[in-house]
């Protein structure tokens, strides 16, 4: 794009730049922009002010998105210039390929994506925006906006086609890093909270297959809060006991047992830590302590045990946290 200010283009000649401020304003802290932003944003209020919807438009919108790509105001007028002109959407989405990559933290990017494709650019195969989004999460892989993004292509097309390869797209992030908390929470958007997809009908036989594979990834990596919270949303939403895996858990709670023979049982329904695990793991007792708490009765003396535990040696950070649920459950008519 050219670098010469608008001011000094004849063919902005006919419009009236507008300040950001009055004349005779006299702002106590006001914003140091560089002279191409102040120029392009004074002819933008003055484009806004007419109301002009035109090709320029784009070409000045894009000249202000480059220097400063939340600005809301003027992704919004653009979107609105490309529907008054019917400007070709797929030319528009190309260079969203472009500034998309470039600005990837950025929501509006992703939003005025968004709008494209409601407006049918991508047609009834949307299949290669998926393949775009995963080149973006492979430079950045916990990108909140890129995840929200994919959440929505997935549910605003709902494709059989699509669902299909999801699960195993998040298995794969999840094998690149299994501590990557955003493919987990889109693991449990794409299994629990968008429907149910061919082939896992069977709610409880789910259930089953994502508490042996958390099971796993826990052990692998013991001290991953990621898979801990994944645990407990799959118990929580099949409504499963959280005390059903005690037996699971009990390994995690204590120090690392000196080798045996036992080492080498293997119990594919409670995988035991990896060797070399950093143990006792806080989120396991956390998890016990909820299982004696939730159980009552004299249970409760271990869940305060358990909390003492955390306070005073394996989760000292949080230690009024712990100190509170003691208190909290140590308190007469205590509200559950």
């Amino acid at each position: 794009m050219s670098s010469t200010l608008y001011a000094d283009r004849l063919e902005w000649a006919d419009i009236t730049a507008i300040s950001q401020y009055e004349p005779d304003a006299n702002p106590i802290a006001p914003i140091f922009y560089t002279a191409a932003y102040k120029d392009a944003t004074d002819y933008f209020r003055g484009i806004v002010k007419i109301g002009e919807l035109s090709e320029r438009v784009l070409e000045l919108t894009e000249s202000i998105i480059r220097l400063n790509p939340a600005h809301y105001s003027a992704w919004q007028y653009r979107y609105q210039t490309l529907l008054a002109i019917d400007a070709p959407l797929d030319r528009e989405l190309a260079l969203m390929d472009e500034l998309a990559e470039k600005y990837l933290k950025n929501y509006q990017v992703w939003h005025h994506r968004r709008l494209l494709l409601q407006r049918g650019v991508l047609g009834e195969s949307p299949a290669a925006e998926l393949t775009f989004i995963a080149r973006g999460l492979a430079s950045d892989a916990k990108n909140y906006h890129t995840w929200a993004y994919r959440q929505w292509v997935l549910a605003h097309f709902n494709q059989d086609a699509l669902w299909a390869g999801e699960l195993r797209y998040v298995e794969s992030m999840l094998e690149d890093d299994v501590r990557n908390n955003s493919a987990w929470n889109h693991r449990f958007f794409v299994v629990f909270a968008s429907g149910v997809r061919k082939g896992d009908e069977d709610r409880e036989e789910v259930a089953r297959r994502e508490l042996a594979f958390t099971k796993e990834k826990i052990a692998l990596a013991p001290n991953n809060a990621s898979a801990w919270n994944y645990l407990r949303g799959v118990l929580e939403h099949s409504e499963t006991p959280f005390a059903s895996l005690t037996e699971f858990v009990l390994p995690f709670t204590a120090s690392p047992p000196s080798t045996s023979s036992e080492d080498s049982v293997i119990d594919l329904e409670n995988p035991k830590p990896s060797a070399g695990a950093d143990l006792p793991c806080p989120a396991a007792i956390e998890f016990l302590a909820d299982v004696n708490e939730a159980a009552g009765g004299d249970d409760i003396a271990k869940a305060v045990a358990l909390w003492k535990s955390l306070a005073d040696d394996h989760d000292t950070i949080r230690k009024k946290y712990w100190e509170h649920r003691i208190l909290v459950a140590q308190t007469p008519n205590r509200i559950q």
